[in-house]
């Protein structure tokens, strides 16, 4: 019996071995997630003003776009800071209704920690305004009378979220140790407003010095480290304390670690963060309005994540956020993040293995291109392989990974039932089996739980890994847990799975179909907030209502089998 197996897409990296005999590059299918997430097109809207409101420490981000706009690189491609920034999750760190909701379920379990979890998340959403209020000794709220109330003196700093002066009045002390992170940044609090220093990767001549100055209060300074990994780990590097079942704090939790994952991989000694997630302009740029020596290179302030979700609940209801940035910035960002998503993460591939009477074989491959494990970050985000078998009809014979509008897995154990999950396979032989890269935490009594105060550790953590990390020499925030920890096929790099999918009584070619699926928001996650009836929880189930939670094919791949 002869068999070929026949490309139907072209491997587009080298990160796979020619012997592969069935590939596909990233982006090679459209995404899943739409850019009409409502059904028709939502409206363009004209974002509210940039806050121009100081506090003693910080200005609104509009005293800087004064002056700092009308950027172009060197093809005449627009690159202000102000219209990537705005549309960002930096920019709308305070507004994003999910953390705002999240806060809400948080506090309403935990009533009486309600000003320890304000102020912690306070510290990185809303740094500006919660710096301001500790240094006097006092703590940063964020509900009700809190920073978003309108009232607050504090409101247009802490909604102006992670902003100019935040960033670039970080001190490089004590950057990169542990005790510069999880919000812990150090910010001088000598220098008086009007006399006080900003951070810049350039070099600004004295007559410049004095025009911003005069123009802002703040004076540039030339210092690289800025430009360091170490600076965004002040805020990405997040431990939470947790509570065990009597309701009394029993540890701190590593929440989201991405600056040690990078560490330990080959990452660490040539990218940064900055290097993927602000990437450089081409060519040299004119950073300001009043003129001045053209500058490269030049960092673009897009801040590319992953939060796509969340962008297009901005895009679809961003007046009702009062963002102050305009849709068309908003499809830009979204843009942004599909396309790295799509064509810079990952890679997958498939290889057969063997077909017999009943049954085919596929070694599925899946390769990382990020600096750190993916997902990273928040652990409500999760990917997965939705792995597709049909015969010569057409037909499905095998299916592994489906999903459903509201972004629940099919076959999922913890879609299915909170108080469980889906283990971490090395082979896939049923349907109801899915591969799922993700976090899963557990409470002080080893039960799942999607509560943040009650998460102690991680029963599962197969998140992909990136080039370079060792599972035996990690640090234990980051390690590996589960059946991924034994799993040889399993490292730095990626993963590889084999699919035995029962073929008795189908008629070939049978055509595999391999996508590699991600959510920003699992179900689970965003679900557990319909039982709170807060005003915060009840405006994000109504936007998550609105907006299909469907995943983006982050690679895919597709071949046929013929005997």
């Amino acid at each position: 019996m002869k068999r070929t197996w026949v490309c139907a897409l072209a491997l587009g990296s080298m990160l796979i071995a020619a012997a592969v005999l069935m590939s596909g590059s990233a982006g090679s299918r459209p995404a899943l997630a739409q850019d009409d997430p409502v059904g028709t097109p939502p409206p363009e809207f004209t974002g509210a003003l940039l806050p121009t409101e100081q506090g003693a420490f910080f200005s609104g981000a509009g005293n800087c776009t004064t002056c700092h706009r009308d950027m172009t690189d060197a093809n005449g491609t627009n690159v202000s800071i102000n219209t990537f920034w705005g549309s960002t999750m930096m920019a709308n760190a305070a507004r994003d209704p999910y953390w705002q909701a999240t806060v809400y379920a948080e506090i309403t379990n935990l009533p009486d920690y309600r000003v320890v979890i304000e102020d912690k998340c306070a510290t990185c959403h809303m740094p500006m305004a919660r710096f301001e209020v500790a240094a006097e000794d006092q703590s940063g709220l964020v509900l009700g009378a809190g920073f978003t109330d309108p009232d607050s003196e504090f409101h247009a700093l802490a909604m102006d979220g992670v902003s100019c002066t935040l960033c670039h009045q970080i001190q490089p002390d004590k950057l990169g140790q542990p005790d510069s992170m999880a919000g812990a940044f150090v910010i001088d609090t000598q220098q008086p407003i009007g006399e006080r220093d900003v951070f810049s990767r350039f070099l600004v001549g004295d007559a410049g010095v004095a025009m911003m100055q005069t123009a802002s209060g703040f004076a540039p300074v030339q210092s690289t480290h800025i430009t360091g990994a170490e600076l965004c780990a002040t805020c990405h590097t997040l431990y939470t304390p947790y509570v065990d079942a009597s309701g009394e704090i029993a540890g701190k939790f590593p929440e989201q670690m991405p600056y040690f994952e990078w560490q330990n991989s080959d990452y660490a000694d040539r990218v940064a963060c900055q290097t993927c997630h602000m990437p450089r302009a081409r060519g040299e740029v004119v950073t300001s309005i009043v003129g001045g020596e053209p500058r490269s290179p030049f960092a673009q302030h897009a801040f590319v994540g992953g939060n796509v979700f969340l962008q297009q609940i901005f895009r679809t209801f961003g007046p009702d956020m009062a963002v102050t940035a305009d849709s068309a910035q908003f499809d830009m960002t979204y843009a942004r993040v599909l396309d790295q998503l799509q064509n810079v993460t990952a890679v997958v591939a498939a290889q057969p293995v063997a077909l017999a009477a009943d049954q085919l074989s596929v070694d599925v491959t899946l390769r990382v291109r990020t600096g750190h494990k993916f997902p990273t970050g928040f652990p409500a985000r999760r990917v997965w392989l939705h792995v597709t078998l049909t015969d010569a009809s057409g037909a499905v014979v095998f299916e592994s990974g489906a999903y459903e509008p509201t972004g629940r897995i099919v076959g999922d154990d913890h879609d299915a039932d909170p108080a469980h999950y889906e283990p971490h396979y090395t082979t896939i032989t049923e349907p109801d089996q899915v591969q799922i890269y993700e976090s899963v935490m557990v409470d002080t009594e080893g039960a799942p739980t999607t509560t943040l105060l009650r998460g102690a550790g991680y029963v599962k953590d197969n998140r992909l890994l990136p080039f370079g990390f060792d599972k035996d020499s990690a640090r234990e925030e980051i390690t590996v847990h589960g059946v991924a920890a034994d799993d040889a096929d399993f490292d730095g790099g990626g993963d590889t799975i084999r699919y035995i999918m029962k073929v008795a009584g189908a008629e070939g070619p049978f055509t595999v179909t391999v996508d590699v699926l991600y959510l920003s928001i699992s179900a689970n996650w965003a679900e557990k907030l319909r039982v709170y009836d807060g005003a915060e929880a009840a405006r994000f189930v109504d936007y998550y209502d609105a907006v299909p939670n469907v995943p983006v094919v982050v690679a895919s791949a597709s071949g046929t089998f013929k005997n």
